[in-house]
């Protein structure tokens, strides 16, 4: 069955006369021959001249993806394969291949396409209509190159769901490539360690691609005080507290990933020199340029000579900056007085003679009520307030409501004492904020359920 032929205008072609791999609509003189979109057509200059083979699709302002600049050059599995193990053999010779981007789209003349190695797992972009019928084909000739060198694929994820699909014409899409397996993988990158999760991160989970950048940072961040904007999982912010930095604070609007930063702050014992704050870059610049954010290290952790040590430190940092005559605020979430991290500062440096001041809040139990449309505690009934994460042995027999704050990291034991209670259970996280939450009953309460979560068990009517 003979090709399509794409005749370009005369004059036109400019991008792909000078190495590019796209033929854009508005260059386009003619295509004559029968073609749906998705395959494979011959390019010709206004004159005839060969220029190659690309994938058609008219729906896109791209409307031809060169895939080879050979006329003649079959589109077949044996060339996929050697396009496949070109770029393998690229990056073995020039990266750290434990976690890296194996395919890079045009770079590797396979227009469209993205595929990332995170470990043993793969996870797939494709954002145009003909590597698409490819795919498949690509990362299953890729499985059997990378086994020929030891390296055995667990498990395939496909990340096809940026909004670029649907100028192609496309629907975006999402899931397993064959069997299913757990999507929080952790990986290891310039001495860093990283949870990624590949179902619900950014692009594909992790932008690879900047590992190098990354690593570039840690030469030029030791002693300093660093700020890393749109931190998403905190990989820059890790690589410049790893360096030795004097302190960093990464900045993301959003909540899922913030959470995720911390988590990998503790994954490399950085959760001290580390913080990340869920806040609209753009708003909280105009803030900081006008005030000094002064890190202060409060570790949760039970170990008490621990938290002795690092308290005592923090209000020795606060009063350096009273004694130069300044002021300080200390925000939090909430109401200062209710298990506020503030409270273990203010008894030091007012015992130093230093004078402080409360600015009441809306404790975070009443906004999660008002946020749930519910009363806390009516008429004679008692209202508890618990330390979930220091009270795990409690039955919740007393008589009366509860509220169990801090349960995060103990989620599996909260919810198994919440369901022996016959209670009845809400749960609000985040409350508040952009990745806010709520939960009607204990079967719906996710065991990764973060810090911010706030239970309300009231007693069965």
């Amino acid at each position: 069955m003979s090709l399509a032929v794409v005749t370009l205008k005369k004059g036109e072609g400019r991008f792909l006369k000078s190495g590019g791999l796209w033929v854009y609509d508005n260059e386009i003189a003619s295509i004559m021959g029968s073609f749906n979109n998705g395959d494979i057509v011959l390019v010709h200059d206004f004159d005839g001249y060969p220029m190659g083979r690309g994938f058609i699709n008219t729906n896109s302002k791209i409307s031809v993806r060169m895939l080879t600049r050979d006329e003649h050059t079959e589109i077949n599995e044996e060339f996929i394969r050697q396009r496949v193990r070109d770029a393998w053999d690229y990056r073995r010779k020039v990266v750290d291949t434990g976690s890296c981007r194996i395919i890079f789209g045009e770079a590797d003349f396979l227009p469209g396409l993205v595929v990332d190695k995170f470990s043993d797992v793969l996870v797939v972009q494709s954002l145009a209509l003909g590597i698409d019928r490819l795919k498949e084909t690509i990362i299953r000739v890729l499985k059997e190159i990378l086994e020929e060198d030891g390296i055995h694929i667990r498990g395939v994820y496909e990340r096809s769901d940026a909004k670029v699909r649907r100028q192609e014409g496309m629907e975006l899409t999402k899931g397993f490539i064959g069997e299913e397996f757990p999507t929080i993988v952790q990986i290891e990158e310039n001495g860093v360690k990283y949870e990624v999760d590949i179902k619900d991160g950014q692009k594909t989970g992790f932008f690879l691609d900047q590992k190098y950048n990354r690593l570039a940072i840690q030469r030029l961040c030791k002693n300093a005080k660093v700020l890393d904007c749109f931190t998403h999982t905190g990989s820059f912010a890790l690589n410049a507290g790893i360096a030795g930095a004097k302190s960093v604070i990464g900045v993301d609007a959003s909540e899922t990933a913030v959470k995720q930063a911390r988590r990998n702050a503790e994954l490399n014992g950085l959760d001290g020199k580390v913080k990340f704050i869920c806040e609209d870059v753009f708003e909280l610049l105009p803030e900081l340029e006008e005030k000094e954010l002064l890190p202060i290290y409060m570790p949760m952790t039970h170990d008490a000579e621990e938290l002795e040590l690092n308290h005592a430190k923090g209000a020795k940092t606060l009063e350096s900056y009273l004694d130069q005559g300044k002021n300080i605020v200390f925000l939090t979430l909430g109401d200062p007085c209710v298990y506020s991290t503030f409270s273990y500062l203010q008894h030091r440096v007012e015992a130093d003679g230093y004078h402080t001041e409360l600015v009441s809040g809306i404790t975070s139990f009443c906004a999660a009520a008002a946020r749930l449309n519910i009363s806390l505690s009516e008429w004679n009934e008692q209202l508890h307030i618990i330390p979930a994460v220091h009270r795990l042995d409690n039955e919740l027999t007393e008589s009366g409501n509860y509220i169990l704050m801090k349960s995060g990291k103990k989620m599996n034991q909260v919810k198994e004492i919440l369901a022996k209670s016959g209670r009845d259970v809400l749960m609000v996280e985040n409350c508040g904020m952009p990745e806010e939450h709520i939960y009607h009953g204990v079967e719906e309460i996710p065991d990764d359920a973060g810090y911010y979560s706030l239970i309300i068990a009231k007693e069965h009517k």
